[in-house]
């Protein structure tokens, strides 16, 4: 049997795996099928926990999309993550050194439940994330079909985000542009679309499309770039509330040189299992 936890955070959700007291080797078809809502678990993402082989740090974190693709980074998951190794007697530390796919983060459980992570420095170089364009700007126009034209925003998180100002989040055309942005040709890698509308300096309403998985309920690397962007482009202050359809997040950019810190809440739902033979007849 294959023991699991579904966790969410603000109904972004998981599969969450202990890799570390279980021999794992999922293949895409597995995750697809555990992520699968109909006939699996059901997830957003699907998250491992492992032994990180580095010094000095506690744990490594990988991330499958419901679609199988492995990414590099997740927010909601690393809340998530802390709040697992931490019910799970995996630790005791509050402040937890975790390696993923792009650095060392560090989760910090608060008193409260809530979890603070170090998201670490955005990047704006369009190599980044990566976004084929010929110089770094602020802002970019981008052609998508009919000759329509958009302005985003273009950061990385450790996965890449593309940002675009709307009147109105709960109006935008998220179903129609979100596929179009997240596989145009300029992202070969794909890109995670922000929808956000500036209610004041301090608080944004935010709707993210993800690559490889479509809307969900809560982005926080999502909610990072939405913020990052928006202070570079001098429109936000360095403290936002960020409103999404699953709950808030705060999200702080101290100064451009810093790391962001993202904090909201990690909820267990349930423990399960289910039987190999089921997983390996997918």
């Amino acid at each position: 049997m294959l023991k699991f936890s579904k966790m969410h955070g603000l109904g972004n959700d998981f599969v969450v795996i202990d890799a570390i007291n279980q021999s794992i080797e999922l293949t895409t078809d597995q995750i697809r099928f555990l992520a699968n809502r109909h006939q699996g678990v059901g997830c957003d993402q699907l998250l491992l926990v492992e032994n990180s082989q580095l010094e000095d740090v506690d744990f490594r974190y990988r991330i499958f999309n419901a679609d199988g693709s492995e990414v590099a980074q997740c927010g909601n998951g690393a809340r998530c993550f802390a709040r697992f190794v931490r019910d799970k007697k995996l630790t005791e530390k509050d402040t937890i050194a975790v390696e993923t796919a792009s650095g060392i983060i560090y989760p910090t459980l608060q008193q409260d439940e809530q979890v603070t992570v170090d998201m670490g420095m955005p990047h704006f170089s369009p190599d980044s994330l990566p976004f084929n364009v010929t110089a770094e700007a602020i802002q970019y126009d981008l052609s998508v079909i009919d000759d329509e034209t958009i302005t985003l925003g273009a950061v990385s998180m450790g996965n890449p985000h593309a940002v675009l100002e709307v009147e109105n989040s709960e109006g935008a055309e998220l179903e129609r542009l979100g596929p179009i942005i997240e596989s145009h040709t300029l992202f070969p890698e794909r890109v995670n679309v922000g929808f956000m509308q500036i209610i004041t300096r301090s608080h944004i309403m935010l709707r993210v499309y993800e690559r490889g998985a479509g809307e969900t309920q809560a982005c926080g690397t999502g909610a990072c770039a939405a913020v990052a962007v928006g202070i570079k482009q001098g429109k936000l202050d360095r403290t936002v509330r960020v409103s999404l359809p699953g709950g808030d997040l705060m999200i702080m950019w101290p100064e451009d040189n810093y790391s962001l810190w993202m904090t909201g809440p990690a909820t267990h739902v349930f423990d399960g299992e289910i039987a190999w033979a089921t997983i390996n007849n997918r």
